[in-house]
């Protein structure tokens, strides 16, 4: 049996164990690790505690006081799918992707991603709580859904970001037509008669030699994904993920950057290319020593520092995704660079 039926075998068990348990724990315990095994990784604080909460079943969630040793938690974020995202995307069970978290007038906000590898046919929902140290996670429904032939971006890999106005905006998507953006209204949904536009794309629409998808046959190939935008002094910073994860130490991800005044763009590199013409500014990619690749960040400002967290596949681990932190620094004329 080759590995990739293994794989999701294991994981149809796994969301069988989740349904069949409605409110309960997995069968297991909360172990204690200075090296997490985590995909997709975003953070969050309160009350002297970080979160992760990363890709897995429901959610994976993981926790700390220092940032050195994290607590991996038995129960997943979500024990429960809403029926509407198995309604709204064929073959999605419970493999929840690349959530994103926020703390907006003062409840805390989780997009997450439903999808079916190296197809359009996605969705991201929506959930809310007062609090992380004892959450009660309600459903908000979905924020937006991408159909195959219908729509060329794929509704995967959502990011808040407050604008200074304090507007909410998502940016998400990845291949087709690249990095999507919208703003939206005070429940956290796409706000009424905004379209999705085109904010970021690894190649300009009109080249020609562009790298097959060695992933899926289904997918496109402009080789973008995971957006990411962090504001520092005036400008917002838009991170995003090049070519491609998922196939362990075969892997070539890797992260890039641009910037704006305006939270919609456009966003330019450090040579001013526009992103939505293919421009980007590398700030991470495998040091083959390490990491064979790296990709799908977050970057903060928290508790006075600047942060950068990412996944990246350890050579060591023979491929295995392991959680990256990496202080900011910023060069004089305002560019992150990673220490």
């Amino acid at each position: 049996m080759s590995k990739k039926i293994v794989l999701i075998l294991t994981l149809l068990a796994a969301c069988v164990m989740v349904m069949a348990q409605g409110q309960r724990r997995f069968p297991r315990e909360a172990f204690v690790t200075a090296e997490p095994m985590v995909h997709d990784p975003v953070m969050a604080f309160e009350d002297s505690t970080y979160h992760i909460y990363a890709t897995g079943i429901g959610i994976q969630h993981l926790t700390s006081r220092d940032r050195k040793t994290w607590t991996v938690h038995p129960e997943p974020v979500m024990t429960v799918m809403p029926q509407w995202t198995h309604d709204s995307v064929p073959g999605f069970e419970c493999h929840v992707w690349a959530p994103d978290i926020i703390q907006w007038h003062g409840r805390w906000w989780m997009a997450y991603s439903c999808s079916t590898f190296g197809k359009n046919g996605s969705a991201i929902g929506l959930l809310s709580s007062p609090s992380l140290s004892f959450p009660v996670w309600n459903d908000e429904g979905g924020i937006v859904t991408s159909r195959e032939n219908r729509d060329d971006w794929n509704a995967i890999d959502p990011n808040f970001v407050i604008d200074d106005s304090d507007t909410p905006w998502m940016v998400w998507g990845s291949f087709w037509d690249g990095i999507q953006m919208a703003r939206l209204d005070t429940t956290m949904h796409i706000a009424e008669g905004v379209v999705p536009r085109t904010i970021a794309r690894r190649y300009a629409p009109d080249c020609t030699e562009r790298m097959p998808n060695p992933t899926s046959k289904y997918a496109g190939t402009n080789a973008i994904e995971a957006p990411f935008i962090m504001k520092h002094g005036g400008y917002y910073y838009l991170f995003v993920s090049w070519d491609y994860c998922c196939q362990g130490s075969k892997s070539t991800y890797r992260v890039a950057v641009g910037r704006s005044r305006n939270v919609a763009g456009p966003y330019l590199d450090r040579n001013g290319r526009d992103m939505r013409q293919g421009g980007g500014t590398l700030v991470l990619e495998g040091d083959k020593k390490e990491y064979e690749a790296a990709g799908h960040c977050a970057a903060y400002h928290l508790n006075g520092d600047d942060l950068f967290i990412c996944h990246g596949y350890s050579i060591a681990r023979n491929g295995a995704s392991l959680l990256i932190q990496r202080p900011v620094s910023w060069t004089a004329d305002g560019w992150p660079v990673l220490k």
